[in-house]
């Protein structure tokens, strides 16, 4: 038995220099071994990595699988009356659109990414309303605030995409809440009644509001800012 004269790992007896520090063996006493096979590989390997096209290939299946015995069984044999496999279409649709585009284009923007997921969530809410005959509900209340919500996500991701700290994070987050929930309030009055009348979206904006202003001063002030991130270990 070896060892190495610099770092005392042991060595092998095929070893011609330690694996650790690579200091050279040479121990008269005990010449390398050449006959016996190295106990570690000697050329370096690095395992396949999974096709992307055949895992996309692999969910699209499932998910049109899943989308067509739903509706084959909503026609012949559980049908009510009402289609209500287009609730399972719209959501394997849905799924597909998360799922499989950033598999099979890997320089996909965010952006783009997030619109794929704004028009997918705004699919299935139509589908829903062909079910329940509201297309005129979907054009003037879902389709306004899905578009709300996907471009209010969109800016977000956008800008935490070039690099925030999680203090800027928490705000813009914060901030982007408090603006989609007056958004939603805005949309459901003037839909409901015509005109906008501020309610319980204010109160939630307030509340954003309050959350932001500490957030700001701690962000603006080092010495704050120090001692919350050595607080909360960011």
């Amino acid at each position: 038995m070896s060892y190495c004269v610099n770092c005392g790992v042991e060595l092998d007896a095929t070893a011609r220099a330690c694996p650790l520090c690579h200091t050279p063996v040479q121990n008269p006493n005990r010449p390398v071994d050449a006959e016996l096979p190295p106990p570690f590989p000697s050329r370096r390997k690095e395992v396949q990595p999974a096709s992307k096209k055949e895992l996309a290939l692999l969910i699209s299946a499932m998910f049109a699988s899943v989308a067509v015995l739903c509706g084959v069984l909503n026609l012949f044999f559980l049908h009510s009356g009402r289609p209500w496999s287009l609730y399972v279409v719209g959501a394997a649709v849905m799924l597909w659109l998360w799922l499989v585009p950033p598999l099979l284009l890997r320089g996909m923007p965010l952006w783009v990414r997030l619109l794929l997921d704004s028009c997918a969530v705004g699919v299935y809410v139509y589908l829903i309303s062909i079910d329940l005959h509201g297309q005129r509900w979907f054009l003037g209340l879902a389709l306004p605030i899905i578009l709300t919500g996907g471009a209010i996500v969109t800016a977000l991701g956008l800008i935490l995409s070039r690099g925030r700290s999680i203090l800027s994070s928490v705000t813009l987050i914060i901030g982007a809440v408090g603006l989609f929930v007056v958004g939603i309030e805005l949309f459901v009055d003037r839909w409901m009644g015509g005109s906008y009348e501020p309610g319980w979206s204010i109160v939630v904006a307030t509340v954003c509001i309050a959350l932001i202003i500490p957030l700001l001063v701690v962000r603006h002030r080092p010495a704050l800012r120090d001692e919350a991130r050595r607080r909360f270990h960011m």
